[in-house]
């Protein structure tokens, strides 16, 4: 059931230390109401509608934990294959490199490798509950392994050890884990122009962090429909850079003249183009309009402030928290922009300058949109940070738009940072995860050993006392196994579970303490239970006022099992309370009356929320399973690539003559070569499909053009323009897979067939499409 949220008479307020332990007793930090209710909502399956609404919204937020995980594996394997094949297309990459390479590209074989044995399984339990449950272990792991290490250790972290992005306590305990991470970053450097901003095992964290799914999801529904807005303008020409706008300009003189005037040479330095009358009148309009578009992007993000995830706004607090205390003479204008230089330089400009990364459009920009979007993240930096304009002073004469917004940007970081703690809720969190059941994480093998072997590396810096708990668990699992073949590398699901907690075994007990009485215990399980009755007999629901007798009566004479324990339950303890003077009969109950009615309107209210939740988030997913469609066809795009080089390699070094391959020793004569196609695409389709990025064909012709493309040999591709009625093509272009795979390498997306330009991943895809299959 949701949790109840009103507070019962005589409610406790005090608070404790949030370190004393939680196990056989219980902190009066909380209301009991609250630690009733999320004790009830393990026990009781109610099938309403909120309840299945909120079933629906759990399995969906699961399902995009999951994914998230699957895409930052994959997004690190394709950056890694990036590299290598860099290497592979200027054949420079070792044997051994070459190996690993191809392992990269393995599928995991459920049927191969072997699990940990029982008592082993039990110990990484005990293991990883502790370091889930106590983040003081990772931060400092965290802030030890080296930059080549950090990314695997961040997979278990972020996805794994706290994957379950939306469940509150896992979010909470990784930002404890933030909190200190920070607080040593703080404590370590020396000057504050350094803080934050060089690439670090701590920098690498925030920006990981902002790509679990709730910041995915905020970036999504802020940025989307802006940027798509823009690159619909495929030929607005925004630049601003003083050359480039010189040799665009006398580019277009030349090919509409045939000749530069004496006046235009070509190759001049900055300050000659800057001086340019002419550059300078098509400068001046691409200025004002640049402002107003960056400041429609900045009106956004300010407006959607209520919306940016909790534990975003969280770190902008700790970085002023920490600001304030290590550097109490910083101005408010200074600790703004290490503010901004996390939320826009870590978490909104990415997204901005490559939002097909991020989800947020289809296929990669054009040209001249692209442009605009980097620019446009320039001129946000530059106003959420000290802007500095040595390696750009064309950027200069945006300066207007940095001092007219400055004030409204530094009052929106602070207000980033009004956020409450969590620690109250926290404590609650981990105390009734003692009792939990189903405590558990999935886990690949190779992540299980490598944060074992990462842990025993650093284990006299972690834990130097042998009496520690880290210690012991470590000492009883000894050297960690070494990492699995990437087929062999299977998940598994493990359950955490604490060896020194001792789990919650009757919750009326586990309530009391000297402020917190029996009547205060009954009044809310009474409450809980006619929620409950209410939930189940719905009809009842909407009569005012709910007599109270009358639903204990009819769940209690029911057929069914259930209502009738909860009914008889219910009639008890209305008992008791009247006895003790909480209640009266006279009045209906009227208390008890009150606060079921204003929890079932609560709960009314929270299934409409539910539902608007599952929406956006419904959107959300799909937008991260189309993400991962495109990164598995660059997987599989490296896997024919990489088929076709040992294909190549093995003709190469073959004993025999031309066209003779070795076989068992024997050599043989090789087969020719299969050509596949032609396959044949209209101008429509390659459009519709994104392959085209930019057409100079008329639209009065296009529906006579069309395409063929074969592959005559594996890895080398013909593409073929032609019109309608012509026997020969208009154009014809050899290609081959290194050339593409290294214009992506070097993020040159356009493919240039001077009628058009294509996008080339899509092209790449098209090719793994149709050939990949067929050899």
């Amino acid at each position: 059931m949701a949790a109840l949220t009103m507070t019962a008479p005589g409610t406790p307020t005090s608070v404790p230390s949030p370190t004393r332990r939680y196990t056989n007793r219980m902190t009066n930090r909380y209301s009991v109401n609250a630690m009733y209710s999320l004790a009830a909502e393990q026990d009781v399956e109610v099938e309403d509608e909120l309840a299945r609404a909120q079933k629906r919204l759990r399995d969906l937020k699961a399902r995009i934990s999951s994914q998230s995980k699957k895409n930052f594996v994959l997004e690190r394997d394709v950056r890694y294959l990036d590299a290598r094949i860099g290497l592979l297309i200027q054949n420079r990459m070792a044997a051994d490199e070459q190996r690993q390479v191809q392992e990269t590209l393995e599928d995991v074989d459920d049927e191969r490798g072997l699990y940990p044995d029982e008592r082993r399984l039990g110990q990484y339990s005990n293991l990883f509950f502790l370091l889930q449950s106590e983040p003081r272990h990772v931060a400092s792991l965290c802030r030890l392994v080296s930059l080549a290490e950090i990314d695997t250790l961040l997979q278990t972290v972020m996805f794994t050890l706290y994957g379950n992005q939306y469940e509150q306590r896992e979010e909470h305990l990784l930002l404890t884990m933030f909190q200190s991470v920070l607080a040593a970053q703080f404590e370590n450097t020396t000057e504050f122009g350094s803080l934050l901003r060089a690439n670090t095992p701590v920098s690498r964290m925030m920006t990981t962090y902002t790509r679990r799914g709730p910041g995915q999801s905020f970036l999504k529904n802020v940025l989307a429909e802006r940027i798509n807005s823009l690159i619909e303008h495929k030929d607005l020409n925004l630049e601003i850079n003083p050359l480039k706008v010189y040799e665009q300009m006398i580019q277009q003189i030349e090919d509409d003249t045939g000749a530069l005037p004496p006046s235009l040479p070509r190759g001049v330095p900055p300050e000659v183009a800057a001086a340019n009358a002419d550059v300078q009148a098509i400068i001046q309009p691409r200025l004002a309009m640049l402002m107003e578009i960056a400041n429609s992007f900045l009106a956004t993000i300010i407006d959607s402030m209520e919306t940016v995830p909790y534990g975003i706004r969280w770190i902008c607090k700790q970085i002023r928290s920490l600001t304030r205390r290590k550097y109490p003479d910083a101005s408010d204008a200074s600790i703004c922009s290490l503010i901004g230089g996390f939320f826009f330089l870590r978490f909104i400009n990415p997204a901005i300058v490559t939002p097909q990364a991020y989800m947020l459009i289809d296929g990669v920009p054009a040209k001249h949109p692209r442009r605009t979007l980097t620019l446009i993240a320039k001129m946000l930096q530059n106003l959420a940070n000290k802007p500095s304009y040595a390696k750009e002073q064309y950027m200069m004469s945006l300066n207007p738009f940095v001092e007219g917004n400055k004030t409204m940007m530094n009052h929106f970081l602070n207000s980033l940072c009004e956020v409450g703690d969590f620690y109250e809720s926290l404590e609650l969190d981990q105390y009734m995860a003692l009792s939990k059941k189903d405590l558990q994480i999935s886990i690949t093998l190779n992540e299980l050993y490598n944060t074992h072997a990462l842990l025993m590396q650093h284990i006299d810096t972690l834990s130097p006392n042998d009496k520690q708990h880290l210690r012991v668990l470590l000492d009883e699992l000894g050297a960690a196994p070494a990492q699995v073949p990437r087929a062999e590398n299977r998940s598994l699901e493990l359950p955490l579970y604490s060896r020194w907690e001792t789990p919650i075994q009757d919750l009326s007990t586990a309530l009391m303490s000297d402020s917190v009485t029996q009547n205060d215990i009954n009044f809310m399980e009474a409450k809980s239970i006619f929620v409950q009755l209410l939930r189940s007999i719905p009809h009842l629901a909407d009569r005012r006022p709910i007599d109270l007798p009358a639903l204990a009566e009819r769940a209690a004479t029911s057929k069914d099992p259930v209502l009738v324990r909860r009914g008889i339950k219910v009639q008890s303890l209305l008992s008791e309370l009247e006895a003790a003077g909480v209640l009266a009969r006279a009045d209906g109950y009227r208390v008890m009356q009150d606060e079921v009615a204003a929890e079932m309107v609560h709960l009314g209210n929270a299934r409409e929320k539910v539902v608007l939740e599952t929406r956006s988030l419904e959107a959300v997913y799909k937008t991260i399973c189309d993400h991962n469609n495109y990164l598995r066809s660059q997987i599989e795009q490296y896997k024919a690539y990489l088929a076709n080089s040992r294909m190549m390699m093995s003709k190469d070094k073959g004993s025999g003559g031309v066209g003779v391959v070795t076989v068992n020793g024997k050599e043989k004569k090789a087969s020719k070569p299969q050509i596949l196609g032609p396959y044949r695409f209209t101008h429509a389709q390659f459009e519709k499909e994104g392959i085209i990025m930019e057409s100079n064909v008329p639209e009065n012709r296009r529906a006579n053009i069309f395409f063929n493309i074969i592959s005559p040999t594996p890895g080398t591709f013909l593409i073929a323009l032609h019109f309608k009625g012509r026997d020969k093509p208009i154009l014809e272009m050899d290609l081959k897979i290194d050339d593409l795979l290294e214009k992506q390498k070097d993020n040159d997306a356009a493919l240039d067939l001077e009628y058009v330009q294509l996008n080339v991943p899509k092209v790449l895809a098209l090719f793994n499409k149709l050939f990949s299959k067929r050899r």
